[in-house]
């Protein structure tokens, strides 16, 4: 029987491997997925590619034998979905839906979010589709459709609202009536006239039951499906306090009947539950206003696309809509109009404006084989462009998609609030439950009406809607006016991470400087820099330059760039050779020409002292210089110089003022780094630095705990990026938004580090507020509905003011000005 038992508790799943190259790959995954405790059994099949696994969900979980894979060197394969989630009224909704879904077969992480009512789900497809997690939502009482087009998703958020008003205003005029009957009973209103008709229980009844059951049917609806699932949430708590006002009414309009035929005197309890409705619907309408608002930097950018584009198709011009443009197409692009896709200038000449990708209001100038971006502004000239991207793979496509992320994910603060959600609702219907029996039994014996009322407030003022809006509001809010600014934060961990940074690393090249540098000198003549010939110079640079013209680097572009500038006649170059952190090597007319640093010519045995002094003049005025030898002998000096970027020392003086220290590393030579670091007021540099040997730093920096931003270009420090706490790629690319970096600073300017930590720290203050607030409601709103100071409308009042007024403090982050 035992083992019939741990039969049924295993869980089996097929994962897709990728890396697998012979059947010892597949030997080594069987043996050490087999050796994990919990798995059962393991067997990898090479040419399908796949492994299934046995596994006691207990022991070991996906997410466990999907790491130990990544251990043995390979990778599995999973897919994701996104999904509209309708149905969800507070975070007890989305902590179900994730909980229910996270125990599925085949799934490896759900995110559901109540405030974009979204979720995205990553799962093994050979296990599961997205068929069966629709379904299990529907089970569960809520609706989960694949996620519609942006537009589609504007247009059904705007129905929402119309829907959610509408509603509002139905039940405000049902409500009205008793309200005022309601203010009947107070002695301090008597000079306000009460129709008779209004104090009738049996107006009032008719007036209550549409609002109870018709209006309000969506309450015992969500109550239902939460209580079938085993769970509680908003739509319990509202339920059980509307209902037993209206029941508690309707047996006394009944009793009265019977007693007197009817008797106008006795004080009904219809407008608790109508009044509370129809102030729980308005507060659900603001809501869907304010996080509608919360989108407005989607809706921004998606405005920024251009909405058709002038193809030619068979020799004439079409005007056809942007999404129907194909790769290969030929778009012609007049003066004054937005580049539809990104692609090549195939003709003409033309100045574009990018400030909405770049921040650089200066047009830059393009010509043929030049590319351009989508949703850029042509200037002045008439642009044939080669279509490359389209669609879904423009950069401002993938920039928003980034942004759309970031706002559906999750910070880890959130946890504080899911974990509160989840006990939440029970925990209040105890206290209503309890309270409801000191008053009937202590405080006002045998006063039912009395302590029921007492029980409905606390009911009602306990609702957790605020708790569960609190922080994704806030993300939402932070992540779209980051995008703005032109920050993107890849998801609200990095949101949250950025604020706690200690250290900022940047990388010399490109991300302090312009990554544009310049020659400035040509020397030939050892020991002095004043006497040298022309002709000397031009042969030293022009053997030089074809030497390093067969290099990528920037240096390397700036010699060959002074070459052509003096109108220089390159000879040709082979076999050339990179050393990297070293310099080149190569042969130019048949004569052996290495061009590098003072370590690559003592490596190679070579003489270096007369050009010493030269080399050292040279690097203190911040120019990077290297020495020429050829054959055999050092025979002169070459240098080029990289200016710092005008912001640059402004933003090193901003990070200063927040209390973050500012590290430069470079594979320069000490006294050139120190000379641009002064320039752009770095205290601290890390020079003669190899690209393998930055991530290394960057864990020294870490050491004791210290939280470490590298800021690179994305590319070239990859490494670094991945081992710093918070990587920042820095750069203008048309890839730029799907670069491996935490934090993406679009605008290339080093002012975007400060505001990208700013933007953090004032979101993260932001989502505190809102958790305080949402936690200081119901932690002081409870014992005061308890204590009977508070009536169940007013609860109902203070309940959707708090969901309104947190939403409303997050939105504040959108017009937040760094």
């Amino acid at each position: 029987m035992g083992n019939t038992a741990a039969a049924e508790e295993e869980k089996q799943t097929t994962l897709q491997i990728t890396g697998m190259t012979c059947s010892a790959c597949a030997t080594r995954i069987e043996k050490g997925l087999s050796k994990m405790e919990g798995v059962s059994r393991a067997n990898v099949n090479l040419a399908l590619e796949q492994a299934t696994v046995g596994f006691d969900p207990k022991v070991a979980g996906l997410p466990e034998i999907e790491e130990k894979i990544r251990a043995l060197g390979y990778d599995t394969v999973k897919e994701s979905a996104d999904f509209d989630i309708s149905g969800m009224t507070c975070a007890a909704c989305s902590a179900r839906i994730e909980k229910v879904l996270g125990k599925m077969p085949g799934i490896a992480s759900v995110n559901v979010n109540l405030a974009l009512e979204t979720a995205h789900v990553e799962y093994i497809p050979g296990d599961i589709g997205t068929r069966e997690i629709m379904e299990k939502v529907s089970g569960i009482g809520y609706k989960a459709t694949l996620k519609q087009d942006r537009k589609e998703n504007v247009d059904r958020r705007g129905a929402e609202i119309k829907h959610k008003r509408n509603k509002w205003i139905i039940s405000a005029i049902l409500s009205l009536p008793l309200l005022w009957a309601m203010a009947g009973h107070f002695s301090f209103t008597t000079w306000i006239p009460t129709p008779d008709l209004f104090m009738n229980p049996w107006f009032q009844l008719i007036l209550a039951t549409p609002v109870q059951f018709i209006i309000g049917w969506q309450f015992y609806v969500g109550a239902y499906k939460a209580l079938r699932n085993g769970s509680a949430n908003m739509d319990v708590l509202v339920a059980l306090g509307t209902s037993a006002a209206y029941f508690y009414s309707l047996y006394l309009t009944i009793d009265s009947l019977n007693m007197s035929g009817m008797d106008h005197t006795v004080e009904m309890y219809y407008e608790t539950s109508a009044v509370l409705i129809t102030l729980i619907l308005v507060g659900k309408w603001f809501e869907a206003l304010a996080k509608g608002r919360s989108s407005d930097a989607i809706k921004s950018l998606m405005g920024l696309q251009a909405k058709t584009a002038l193809v030619i198709r068979n020799g004439a011009e079409i005007s056809i809509p942007v999404e129907e443009v194909v790769p290969g197409d030929i778009v012609l692009v007049k003066p004054g109009t937005k580049v539809p896709v990104d692609g090549e200038v195939v003709e003409g000449l033309s100045s574009v404006d990018e400030s909405m990708l770049t921040g650089e209001s200066i047009p830059v100038e393009k010509k043929p084989g030049d590319t351009v971006i989508g949703a850029t502004l042509n200037k002045n000239g008439m642009l044939r462009v080669k279509a490359s991207r389209v669609g879904r793979d423009t950069a401002l496509a993938q920039i928003i998609q980034v942004v759309e992320e970031a706002q559906g994910s999750k910070a880890p603060i959130q946890r504080i609030a899911d974990v509160i959600s989840g006990i939440f609702v029970p925990i209040v219907v105890g206290i209503a439950v309890l309270t409801f029996l000191i008053w009937y039994f202590g405080v006002a014996p045998g006063q039912f009406a009395e302590a029921l009322e007492k029980a409905i407030a606390v009911l009602v003022i306990a609702c957790p809607c605020a708790l569960g809006l609190a922080t994704p509001t806030s993300i939402m809010a932070g992540s779209g006016r980051a995008a703005e600014l032109g920050i993107l934060f890849k998801g609200g961990e990095h949101l949250e991470g950025a604020q706690a940074i200690q250290v900022v690393v940047l990388d010399k090249t490109g991300t302090v400087t312009n990554g544009k540098p310049v020659l400035t000198d040509v020397i030939v003549t050892a020991g002095a820099a004043g006497n040298n010939n022309a002709a000397a110079e031009n042969e030293l640079l022009a053997l030089t330059a074809a030497a390093e013209k067969l290099s990528e680097h920037p240096l390397a572009e700036a010699i060959v760039a002074g070459a052509v500038d003096r109108g220089l006649t390159l000879p040709e170059a082979g076999q050339f050779n990179n050393i990297p952190g070293r310099g080149i090597s190569a042969v130019v007319n048949t004569k052996a020409v290495k061009v590098g640093t003072r370590r690559m010519m003592e490596e190679e045995g070579l003489d270096i002292a007369a050009w010493t002094a030269i080399m050292t003049g040279l690097e203190q005025e911040g120019k990077t210089a290297m020495l020429v030898a050829v054959e055999k002998a050092v025979v002169g000096v070459v240098a080029v110089a990289d200016t710092i970027k005008e912001t640059s020392r402004a933003a090193v003086a901003a990070l200063h003022k927040m209390g973050i220290q500012v590290v430069m590393i470079t594979g320069d030579n000490k006294i050139t780094a120190e000379a641009i670091a002064q320039q752009a007021g770095i205290t601290k540099v890390l020079a003669e630095v190899l690209p393998e040997g930055k991530a290394e730093e960057v864990r020294k920096l870490q050491a004791g705990g210290t939280k470490v931003a590298m800021v690179g270009d994305g590319i070239n420090d990859a490494p670094a990026l991945a081992t710093a706490d918070t990587g920042m790629a820095i750069g203008t690319g048309t890839d730029v938004a799907m670069e491996a970096a935490d934090i993406t600073l679009m605008r290339g300017d080093l002012k975007s580090i400060p505001d990208a930590i700013e933007m953090s720290r004032k979101t993260m203050r932001n989502i505190k507020q809102n958790l305080f607030w949402a936690l200081a409601y119901n932690t002081i709103g409870i014992p005061i509905a308890a204590l009977g100071f508070l009536a169940p409308w007013l609860a109902g009042a203070a309940m959707a003011f708090s969901s309104v007024s947190v939403v409303l403090n997050a939105l504040r982050l959108q017009r937040v000005k760094l």
